[in-house]
Parts: structure tokens; sequence; C-alpha cells
């Protein structure tokens, strides 16, 4: 009688989004699957906040790129909306405040672009525009295809022709804020079509003008916001990983990686209380530079990895108010006045600047459910400097050593900061007296709760060479069946980004074992085309060129017959 063969084991360490996303695919693929988790929730950075009624997103707000999201679904055999997660649109986009009392609404709607854009830049600015979206459709659709959906494991992964023959056209090596300044005149609009860079938490005159793609996104598929919260979308996909088989372990930390007597092979994990869980890999989603640190045996890589760039971290607040800030919309940006020198003092100086960019939430708007009746809940992101001290890479190029960071100082001028200036811009009134609660989190507080290496809420930076192949790998270069997944492995951060990165990571444990990729058989059905749908390519030359053609040949004919006779003569 034939046994059936035991089932492969996997062991996921962290339960961010791309975690749960991995041990779904795993699942999916035929494994048996445990996910350890640290905190006594799901989601990590992509968690809820809750106070009496009111609800905040820790983090990510936006939902972009949701082909992205559609297909992560779509590949372990469901939905979006089957498994009840429903996607609003948030329209405008942004409304953004300047220091001079003007405002900029950003929108999927061409007439109201053309109108915002025409006030600036007149009828020239429009066509500019035009041509900008052009430029950054290039890099939103080779991105996607030639780095999101494809693997880098060596500086070869580099040289394939379908990469290498689009590099340039990616223009890795000019910063957003100089591409967008070929095609916005005014300082107002490079900024309004800039300032995105912080979503990757960097500046956008370092940022690579690559990631022009996330305005593309914005302006092209729009931004959206699940009911309930964009935890909803976390929480969808730990229910379709239960229903396959995905055990969750919540409130249980791992203290290491085990690793064979070679050395060479992960074998599972040791738990903080000294428990052993064997497994036939693991994927570690903790923090990447944390996980090197702390989880596996130091190594000179483990630490070069500290002394890279990371992104900034951020002062948030989330507020809850007792009555409705109408002058508000769902999703608004506040720039500084000195736009430049407040991103040189986040990342030169490892500070809040003295007036800085923020980016202010108020889910309540389009989502009732996040706040009481007639109440409102507000979420603000100001970027500050990442922690930086003499364990965690103080003294890297572009760092002033001799900088203070205090954290207590920096909230309370943070919190008025944001007050007086969102008064000062929108005409809003008395917010602190509508001020009912106040939650906060500093770098020292993300670092703490989710084990973010110096308090980087983005992982590390994503200057040219922090990625493709220059970006820690989604495999352990020496130890066996060791994989990893998140932000600061391939493709990079932000909650899409990392649902590619699983895929990536998920089919290379398929690999390692020879098993099917299952999602591989979704969608392989070749769909009838009609008639009048299919793709037609229309003649080189119309009618009107031939005849001009042959109109041209004739006169050459006469003319060189005519320089004939004259010769002649």
């Amino acid at each position: 009688m034939n046994k059936t063969a035991a089932k492969k084991t996997a062991i996921v360490i962290g339960a961010g989004a791309s975690g749960v996303a991995t041990a779904a695919r795993l699942a999916k693929a035929g494994f048996d699957v445990t996910v350890f988790e640290k905190n006594d929730y799901i989601g990590g950075r992509c968690s809820l906040l809750h106070y009496e009624g009111y609800r905040f997103d820790q983090g990510s707000s936006l939902l972009l790129l949701p082909g992205l999201f559609k297909e992560t679904f779509n590949d372990l055999g469901t939905s979006l909306e089957a498994e009840g997660v429903h996607l609003m649109k948030c329209e405008p986009n942004y409304n953004i405040w300047f220091d001079d009392g003007e405002s900029f609404q950003l929108s999927t709607d061409v007439a109201r672009m053309k109108l915002e854009v025409e006030k600036w830049e007149g009828k020239d600015g429009f066509e500019r525009y035009l041509a900008f979206l052009q430029e950054a459709h290039r890099h939103y659709e080779i991105s996607v295809a030639q780095v999101l959906k494809k693997n880098f494991t060596s500086l070869l992964s580099m040289a394939r022709p379908a990469f290498l023959r689009h590099l340039f056209l990616l223009h890795p090596f000019e910063s957003i804020y100089s591409r967008s300044a070929k095609y916005f005149w005014t300082e107002r609009l490079r900024r309004v079509f800039t300032f995105g860079s912080m979503y990757m938490g960097m500046s956008p005159f370092d940022a690579p003008g690559t990631y022009s793609l996330l305005q593309y996104t914005e302006q092209a598929e729009g931004i959206w916001y699940p009911r309930g919260g964009f935890h909803m979308t976390v929480a969808a996909l730990v229910k379709i990983g239960e229903r396959l088989g995905v055990k969750y372990r919540l409130s249980t930390s791992v203290s290491s990686v085990k690793l064979d007597s070679s050395g060479k092979r992960a074998t599972g994990v040791t738990l903080e209380n000294g428990e052993i869980v064997s497994a036939d890999v693991v994927i570690i989603n903790a923090d990447l530079v944390y996980a090197y640190t702390n989880l596996l045996p130091p190594t000179s890589y483990s630490r070069s990895l500290q002394k890279r760039s990371t992104s900034c971290s951020s002062i948030s607040f989330y507020w809850a108010m007792d009555r409705k800030i109408s002058e508000l919309t769902t999703h608004n940006v506040f720039l500084a006045e000195h736009y430049r020198e407040s991103f040189d003092e986040i990342f030169k100086q490892g500070l809040m600047p003295k007036e800085a960019s923020f980016y202010l939430h108020v889910p309540s708007r389009i989502d009732p459910t996040a706040a009481p009746e007639g109440k409102d809940a507000i979420a603000v992101l100001v970027p500050v400097g990442h922690i930086l001290d003499d364990n965690q890479g103080i003294g890297r190029k572009g760092l002033d050593k001799h900088c203070e960071q205090d954290w207590e100082a920096t909230v309370s001028r943070a919190r008025q900061m944001v007050l007086a200036t969102v008064e000062a811009r929108t005409g809003a009134r008395d917010l602190q007296g509508a001020l009912v609660k106040e939650i906060v989190n500093t770098p020292q507080g993300w670092k703490e709760a989710f084990n973010l290496d110096k308090g980087g809420i983005l992982g590390l930076s994503h200057s040219f060479f922090n990625v493709l192949c220059f970006r820690p790998k989604t495999k352990h270069p020496s130890i066996a069946r060791l994989h990893f997944v998140g932000a600061s492995t391939h493709p990079g951060t932000g909650v899409p980004i990392v649902l590619a990165g699983a895929k990536l990571t998920s089919e290379q444990v398929l690999e390692s074992f020879g098993m099917k990729k299952p999602w591989d058989e979704y969608g392989k059905g070749k769909k009838e085309v009609r008639e009048i749908d299919r793709v037609q390519t229309l003649p080189l030359l119309s009618n009107i060129h031939i005849a001009v053609l042959v109109l041209m040949f004739v006169l050459g004919v006469y003319a060189y017959g005519s320089y004939g006779q004259i010769v002649q003569i």
C-alpha cells in the first residue's frame, strides 16, 4: 500500500503583508506552513489602531497599483470582491497645500487636471503634462514587467536583453526632480509631481527618475481605499491562508534561525521560549537587516548591511477629533516652503526639518466606519530622519555625526507645526480644542514594535546601487533553504511591491524543491477574440502618401530629364 508523501513544511517569520501572502502561496502549492509573529496582531505596519469607535491605519493608507493586489488574489484562486474587500476610489487623489495659501488638486479626472495645470503653466503646460505622463507610463510598464515580476539573483540578471535595452528609458541615473523639471517649468508643479518620493523614504532630489511611476499609477489607475481600513487586504490574505491550512502563532518571537551542523542549511527556528520548530524551508519576513544581525550568525555581510543607506522614519500622529474637519479631504499633502532644504535636514542631518512637508489622511472622509458619526479620525505622517547612534551605523556617507535626536522634544515641535500649518493653510480652526485622543508613533516606537532597523519605516533606501541585483537577495547567498521577503529585499518597499516580491520568493522556493507553481494554471485557456476586437495593423502608407510619392517620382524623372537636356546643349 502506497503512503501519501508527507507535505513539505515551511516556516514564515513575521506576519507582514508579504509574509502572509507568501504563506498563502506556499500553502496553495502544497506546503504545511506555520507563521510566527512577535506581536499579538497580524499585518505589521499594515495593522490598525483603535480608540472608542475611531479607527486608524497605522501605516499604509493608499492602495496603489491595484493590478498587483488583484493578481495576488487571482493566483490564490479567488478575488478581492469574493473575500469581502471593497475598494473605494478616492477623488480627488490629494489636496496639495502650499505655504502661500494656494492649493492644487491631483485627480484622475483629465478635465480637472487640465484646469489645474493650465492655471499655473498655461496651454503648453498641459501638453508637457501629457508628455510627462507618457514618460511615467513607460517607467511604470517597464518596471512592472521587467523589475517587479523578475528576480535579480546576480549581476548577470541585469544583462537580460529584455531589461538591458530598457535600462536608460527608466532614467535610473537622474533624479525624479530633474526629470520633472524637463516637463514642468514652475517650481510649484515640480513639487506637485515629485513629493511622492516620500513613499519610498527618499528625497526627490536623490530618488531615481524611474519612480515617476508612482505619479503615473495615481493619475492613471487612481488611489483606492478598502472599506474597513487598509488592513482588510491583509486580513483577507490571512483568511485565504487559513483555509489552505496555514497556522498562525501570534505573540511568539523567534530568537534565531536553526542551522544544520555545517551551518550551510536552515532546518527551522528556535523560539524565544527555547522551543525548536523544524521545517524544510524558512522564509524571513522580519526586517532584513534585523534578521541578518539578530537571527543569524554574524558575518562581514551582515555588518555591511548596517552601513547601507536606510529610508527615513516618521513621527506619526493618530488623532480622534470630536467634530468633522470639513476643510480636509481624504488625502492631504502640505509642502514645505523651503522644499529642498527640508529634505536635506531629514536625509543629511537625520532630523525633523524646521518646516516639514507632511501627509495627512482622513479615513472617515471616505469611510464613515472609521469614526463615530459626526466626527473625524485623522492620521498625520511627518517624515524625519531615522535613528542615529554608534550601534546603528552612524557616520555613513551624507549624515552628520554630531546631530542630536531628542524625540520627545521633536514630537512636541512636530505637533505644533502640524496644527499651525493646517489651520493657516486650510482655514480650519481650533484643531487642538477638537482633539480628544492622540496616539503617537516615533522612530523608536517603530523600531521596538516591528524590529525596524534604525526605525526606518520603509526599509533600505532605493538608490540605484540599493536596488535590482545590488539589493539583498531573496535567497540567502550561502545558507540553503533560507529565503527573504519584504521591504528590504527585491523588489523593494510598499505593499503592492512586496506582494510582487512574495510571488518571486514563493516561486524561488518552489523551484528549489522542483515543485509546480499552481497559479500558472490560471488564465491559461485561450480567450476567443471577436473580429471587431482583433488588433489590425494599418498600411504603412495611405493612398494620399502613395499619390504624393508617385507625384514626387514623376517630378523627379521630369527634372532629371530636363537636366540631361541642358547638359547635352
